[in-house]
């Protein structure tokens, strides 16, 4: 299941979580966010259960995306025990967020 992550349930779904999360800093307007939007979909179902994959839309959540210092989209944030312990920044294979989650799991 692919989550929508706001400032309303944030500190919920992400920062309290007991399994990893991989947040997806995107925009509408943003083409290689939207390149990625399969990806992260795909990743979503393949880690139901195991890590939460979701998104951050950065035009709506302004305050989430300034408080991981996002300045480029897409931007990956591999979140652990409510703290940014990886991230990724632009465009990449779903081979590379795959590691990266498998790392934390």
């Amino acid at each position: 299941m692919e989550y929508k992550f706001t400032v309303a349930n944030f500190e919920e779904e992400v920062v309290k979580s007991s399994v990893p999360v991989l947040v997806d800093f995107y925009a509408d307007w943003c083409g290689p966010c939207k390149m990625m939007g399969p990806v992260v979909a795909q990743l979503a179902e393949e880690y139901d259960g195991k890590a939460k994959v979701g998104k951050v839309n950065v035009d709506d959540e302004e305050d989430l995306a300034a408080r991981f210092g996002v300045m480029s989209i897409p931007f990956f944030a591999f979140i652990k025990d409510g703290k940014m312990v990886d991230s990724q920044i632009g465009g990449t294979t779903k081979e590379a967020l795959a590691a990266k989650l498998e790392a934390l799991l």
